[in-house]
């Protein structure tokens, strides 16, 4: 195991250097870019003003719009000349955010990801197999170039092509594998479609991420490929993966690397600052990015944060595993619930495989959920025709009655076949929303 020393430092030590961090990028950005200097006039401070961790409450909260608005490169805090990489959302509504990174950013994020791999058991001279996307996604080039970093063999596989995945993986060896959790899922089940048992690989460890995922998915993940599963935080607007991640000896809470990263918990609605341990949104600000350093960014991410001294000798702050997004939040008739709740009390029902999906339906004005799901080749395996419609009603029944309970939701439930629910070539779709189209009578 790899302890870096600022990962054990004292509060007090490591507060002061957040407060010197944060002072300075204040500075940066006032000097620097237009917007922030902008609202903080509005508000009639300066980065004088900041003399304490406290007054971070003063400094303006950032949005996506913000960055939508001043596409492509008007929040960067640099020349051109400077940069020399860009990042950018998908943008599957409106235009995608676009950021910058120095030369100098791309080697402190290279450190920052190396560090959150070592949490995860990596170490050098092992194999990691990197099945995340290579591209304008942070995903793939943010965990090569850590591993890189660690000094471990990396294999740039990306997504796609479950044959050639598992080909690299019985032959490479890896002691690592790096994906969004239900590509992962995906490539096990392929595995044993073929007669193969994941569970037979060398993989130990698992760094799974960019999508909310339940205990109940890492158990059915731990089991299937007698792994550690281990989650990974991190967004492109706050720099890209490993701003938070998992240790493996406890997984129980993500290390946030706050020596680069100023963590709050706000409430979504009324934005008050949140006190340790309740749930809220993450709200992130940079402490040491060039091009793009951002303040008190809104992630729309819902967690709690927790101080204390891991198992794993680590005292950063943790953060709880993404319970979901504010965006993601379905309101069924007046309850607030997650697709990740759901996931954690479906995965329970040994009949139903790990898939499912939310369809979102309108019938005149009323909204109508209807949650799919899905059985496992097992289910109906020695049942005659007769009693598979009776076993098909059962377990719709049961599906409906869980989620009524657990979850204090009443929607309709449609059982599907299996491998009839469209399986994922990178982040899961979880809600699909069809209340744009005709509307059912």
């Amino acid at each position: 195991m790899i302890l870096h020393e600022i990962e054990t430092a004292g509060r007090t030590q490591m507060e002061r250097l957040q407060l010197e961090r944060l002072q300075h990028v204040a500075s940066v950005v006032y000097e620097k870019v237009p917007f922030y200097r902008e609202q903080f006039e509005r508000r009639g401070i300066k980065p004088k003003d900041i003399k304490s961790l406290s007054d971070l409450k003063m400094l303006p909260l950032t949005i996506k719009k913000d960055l939508r608005d001043h596409y492509p490169f008007g929040l960067f805090a640099v020349e051109r000349e400077e940069m020399v990489r860009v990042h950018a959302s998908s943008g599957t509504s409106g235009k995608p955010t676009v950021v910058g990174y120095t030369q100098n950013d791309i080697d402190m994020w290279g450190g920052i990801v190396a560090r959150a791999i070592s949490m995860a058991g990596g170490k050098p001279g092992d194999v990691l197999h990197n099945a995340y996307g290579y591209g304008l996604f942070t995903g793939g080039l943010g965990l090569h170039y850590g591993s890189e970093k660690l000094g471990m063999i990396t294999v740039p596989v990306s997504g796609g092509n479950m044959s050639r995945q598992i080909t690299l993986l019985e032959d490479f060896k890896p002691s690592i594998i790096c994906g969004t959790p239900s590509y992962v899922l995906n490539l096990a089940e392929s595995m044993e479609a073929q007669g193969k048992d994941p569970a037979s690989l060398s993989v130990k460890y698992g760094i799974f991420g960019a999508e909310p995922w339940s205990d109940s998915m890492r158990k059915t993940l731990e089991r299937k490929m007698d792994i550690k599963a281990c989650d990974i935080y991190g967004l492109s607007e706050v720099i890209g993966p490993g701003v938070a991640m998992e240790c493996h000896e406890a997984r129980d809470g993500l290390h946030i690397a706050e020596d680069h990263f100023l963590v709050e918990v706000i409430n979504p609605d009324t934005l008050e600052t949140l006190p340790e341990g309740e749930v809220g949104e993450l709200v992130f600000t940079s402490l040491t990015k060039e091009a793009f350093p951002i303040i008190r960014y809104r992630t729309g991410d819902i967690a709690s944060i927790q101080h204390g001294t891991c198992s794993c000798g680590r005292t950063t702050v943790k953060m709880s595993r993404v319970k979901g997004r504010v965006d993601d939040m379905l309101i069924i008739r007046g309850v607030n619930v997650f697709p990740s709740e759901m996931e954690h009390f479906l995965l329970q029902i040994s009949e139903l495989a790990p898939h499912y999906q939310v369809h979102l339906k309108k019938k005149g004005a009323l909204d109508l959920v209807e949650l799919q799901v899905e059985v496992t080749d097992e289910c109906f395996n020695g049942v005659s025709n007769d009693l598979h419609h009776d076993r098909l009603s059962e377990l719709e029944r049961k599906v409906k009655s869980l989620m009524k309970d657990r979850c204090y939701v009443s929607m309709d439930v449609k059982v599907r076949a299996p491998r009839e629910i469209p399986r994922s070539e990178g982040k899961a779709i979880r809600i699909v929303d069809f209340r744009g189209e005709a509307i059912l009578q």
